[in-house]
């Protein structure tokens, strides 16, 4: 069976909805998205529409370890053409306030 590679077009809007969709995972304890919080290091789209996402928790003892990955997980896998989803968590580098974005430091007041 001959699989079906996706042209770049394709491959910029799947990781267009994925940045749209990871928007919508939010981490328990912050009133603030994880892509605006900067726990999301990387999004790679490959031709065979697989899904490789790196990302991190603002802390290893994070109460969402569990959840939060999986939900990502989840989440992107529903998107049109993914055929599937890889969410590897990573500490280095480690995370800090620094890594959010204006719009949610603005969020979480610190301004």
């Amino acid at each position: 069976m001959e699989r079906t590679m996706l042209t770049d077009e394709q491959m910029h809007e799947i990781d267009e909805n994925v940045i749209h969709t990871i928007k919508t995972c939010y981490d328990p304890e912050i009133p603030v998205n994880i892509y605006e919080l900067g726990l999301i290091y990387q999004v790679r789209v490959k031709s065979d529409g697989s899904v490789a996402v790196k990302m991190t928790l603002t802390s290893p003892n994070c109460p969402a370890a569990q959840s939060m990955p999986a939900e990502v997980k989840d989440k992107i896998s529903q998107i049109d053409c993914v055929t599937a989803v890889d969410v590897e968590i990573v500490w280095d580098p480690p995370w800090n306030p620094g890594m959010m974005s204006e719009a949610a430091k603005l969020e979480l007041g610190f301004f």
